[in-house]
């Protein structure tokens, strides 16, 4: 079982965010895209029983220890991994249906891939999401094209320099990627060390 200390750190505050945001009282089908370790969906799972939740992930290591952490705890309510390209259309995640899901957590990937994972994490979302299902994303961004604190900033310079397809997205752009796929960014909740959750709602036709 991997351990990301940055999981540690945020999955409490990211599940204060969940528990504020989903519905408790009834049975949701959930969708994790890039689950990392699998610290994250283990957490959440454990704390929102009613959510049947679906871990993804591209890195072959990271999911052998999702299905380390599944087997540990033995959770009912987390379903095996699948391997999921952010990058590709909807059709090619694993059989998840269009219109099936409530929820899709994406958390700390927008910034550590290229850019056609960010706008297939949200044509997908669109596709895969019920009405009034939600995206929540996690991580640091740009506001207004502008990057802060100076932490911020050099740990943008540093993702560019490891990779120039990386660096932190402004939310401006994501909201109107967003839009593009019928998603409307509802809420922007500040969260530690710098960093945001964005509410996206998928719109309703009626």
């Amino acid at each position: 079982m991997l351990s990301a200390a940055a999981a540690e750190r945020n999955k409490e505050p990211i599940l204060a965010v969940l528990r504020e945001s989903v519905n408790t009282g009834r049975p949701l089908q959930a969708l994790e895209i890039s689950s990392g370790t699998g610290q994250h969906v283990t957490h959440f799972a454990q704390a929102l029983r009613n959510i049947m939740w679906q871990p993804s992930e591209y890195d072959r290591q990271s999911l052998a220890s999702i299905e380390a952490y599944r087997a540990h705890y033995q959770l009912h309510n987390v379903k095996p991994a699948i391997h999921l390209d952010a990058s590709l259309p909807h059709q090619y995640w694993g059989g998840i249906q269009p219109e099936s899901l409530d929820l899709v957590v994406n958390i700390n990937m927008i910034h550590i891939s290229p850019f056609a994972c960010t706008e297939g994490l949200f044509r997908g979302a669109g596709a895969v999401l019920k009405p009034q299902g939600l995206l929540l994303t996690y991580g640091p961004y740009a506001v207004n094209g502008q990057i802060t604190p100076q932490s911020n900033v050099d740990f943008d310079y540093s993702l560019r320099q490891r990779n120039p397809e990386w660096g932190l997205r402004d939310i401006s752009l994501l909201s109107s990627i967003a839009q593009r796929n019928g998603l409307f960014l509802e809420k922007i909740m500040d969260m530690p060390a710098n960093n945001k959750c964005l509410l996206f709602r998928k719109e309703s036709l009626v």
